[in-house]
């Protein structure tokens, strides 16, 4: 941000401020955090530009370091990963990614084609699976998605296979049906294996703004979001809500992607992520 090569650091500079993480989608919120933290730094330790810039970037990164939930013990297989957002998300090509990247590193994978609301759903769902070479357990379109999960999690186990990733319906425009769905879901997976889902991810499009933290609360208070995968984190997509997110309601952002192959995915890096937002 070229507002630190400015040798004094007066209101203009802290309005210009605002304006800006604002507009990156950070939130009213969190920007007055963060503006009146690095301030009272500004102010105590008489920092110039570049140390102000270098404040606000340390401030940021601390609320991006959200520490991951902890583990209850040895999980034993198969490791059931939930994975919610609303249609549009990018959640089919996330959970190729994810399946992709656990194939990578040696462990078998079954998906759960538990978005039966749309047919064009469990098509696409199939088509990546076959992509990426990972069967599919899918049930007709309208079916009960905690059937599919049921018979998922079955041939999971007599397979002896090592992860489970469960697709989920998204339409938020009729958020109570969707997330009562998303609670039968989880109490189906948690029927199989009582510490099951092991992990809830909510995929969360990095161009949505605003609309993306109400997103996360919805889902974190229906299914316990354990963390986000931020996609679309490329082009024009300045991702400023996760600090949002990461400061309202503690949870983690594991992963982001930023393309549309299947290796497009990096692990979150809080210190990388604020360089490419301040850029």
């Amino acid at each position: 941000m070229d507002l630190f090569d400015r040798q004094t650091i007066d209101d203009d500079v802290w309005d210009e401020l605002e304006e800006l993480l604002i507009s990156a989608d950070v939130g009213v919120s969190t920007t007055e955090k963060l503006i009146g933290e690095v301030k009272q730094r500004a102010a105590e330790e008489k920092l110039d530009g570049s140390q102000v810039g270098a404040a606000l970037k340390a401030a940021m990164v601390r609320i991006l370091s959200v520490p991951p939930g902890e583990k209850s013990g040895e999980v034993t297989p198969p490791e059931v990963y939930l994975v919610v957002g609303v249609n549009g998300s990018g959640k089919t090509t996330s959970i190729a990614k994810l399946a992709f990247k656990m194939k990578k590193e040696g462990k078998s994978v079954l998906i759960a084609a538990a978005d039966t609301f749309r047919a064009a759903a469990i098509d696409q769902l199939k088509i990546q699976g076959e992509r990426v070479g990972v069967d599919v357990v899918a049930h007709q379109p309208g079916a009960d998605p905690g059937a599919v999960v049921y018979d998922t999690l079955q041939a999971a186990k007599s397979r002896q296979v090592d992860i489970v990733i469960i697709d989920t319906a998204g339409r938020l425009h009729t958020k109570y049906n969707l997330m009562e769905e998303l609670k039968k879901v989880r109490r189906v997976a948690a029927k199989a294996d009582a510490t099951a889902p092991h992990e809830v991810i909510l995929v969360l499009d990095a161009t949505t703004g605003q609309n993306g933290l109400t997103q996360a609360r919805y889902f974190t208070e229906a299914v316990g979001v354990t963390g986000i995968f931020l996609a679309k984190l490329d082009g024009t997509a300045r991702g400023g809500i996760v600090l949002a997110i990461c400061d309202e309601l503690k949870v983690p952002i594991q992963l982001i992607g930023v393309g549309e192959g299947l290796e497009d995915m990096v692990t979150f890096n809080a210190e990388d992520f604020v360089e490419a937002l301040c850029s």
